[in-house]
């Protein structure tokens, strides 16, 4: 492994902990929590609210952490994905490693709950496909240590990947420098989280001072509600 990317390596696994440090303060911050982390109001219970669809994706395909082509999201019936648009050099320890410490807790809570484990899938997408190949999703993917149905993608070029990120809504802007043009490695964007539905509607979308893993669950349990065997179509 050359220094260089050694380095990078490095950085991933400091931003991870980072975040896995600061994230439960922040989810304390949250709108809805006192500075102890105790709700400051009951959630509703599942379904007994509606999530109206904000807007429809495309079926894409794009590279899995093995160099692979498969599909964006892969939903089965009655089923529902939490997506992320994320870049692995992100210095910004409360954007993208806050959004990966949060999926791996997801991740956990998910596995653990036999209920809702085969339903939901979340899927982390690079919008950095130049630097995040799938050599090195595979490395982030082995510092998370998913344990259930956690996917990675990435695409092979910029042009590849934008389409899907204008679909979506995810904005990501290359910064670079005003004298020559160069590229300073960082990318403007808004962290944001996706719930999107076996029918590829988006439900909700979660943001900075919204990344509550109890919001998002109890959002999923709402939606798997509306989405399971036998209820009424769309």
């Amino acid at each position: 492994m050359s220094a260089p990317f050694a380095l990078v390596d490095r950085r991933i696994a400091a931003h991870l902990v980072c975040a896995a440090l600061i994230g439960p303060a922040l989810a304390m911050a949250a709108p809805g929590k006192s500075p102890d982390g105790k709700p400051l109001y009951q959630l509703p219970e599942p379904g007994s609210y509606e999530l109206p669809v904000i807007d429809r994706v495309g079926r894409y395909e794009l590279l899995n952490d093995s160099g692979e082509r498969v599909p964006l999201l892969d939903i089965a019936p009655g089923g529902c994905a939490v997506v992320s648009f994320v870049y692995a050099s992100c210095p910004d320890a409360g954007g993208c490693p806050l959004v990966l410490a949060l999926l791996r807790r997801m991740d956990r809570t998910l596995a653990a709950k036999s209920d809702l484990a085969s339903r939901i899938r979340l899927v982390t997408v690079s919008f950095d496909p130049e630097r995040d190949t799938p050599k090195r999703l595979a490395e982030l993917r082995d510092h998370l240590k998913p344990i259930g149905e956690w996917h990675f993608r990435t695409a092979g070029s910029d042009r590849e990947i934008r389409p899907v990120l204008d679909d979506f809504g995810q904005d990501a802007l290359r910064l670079v420098s005003a004298e020559d043009g160069r590229s300073l490695g960082v990318i403007r964007h808004i962290a944001k989280v996706f719930l999107v539905d076996s029918d590829y509607a988006i439900r909700n979308i979660y943001s900075t001072g919204f990344l509550d893993q109890d919001i998002l669950l109890r959002d999923i349990e709402t939606l798997l509600l509306e989405e399971r065997p036998g209820s009424e179509p769309r």
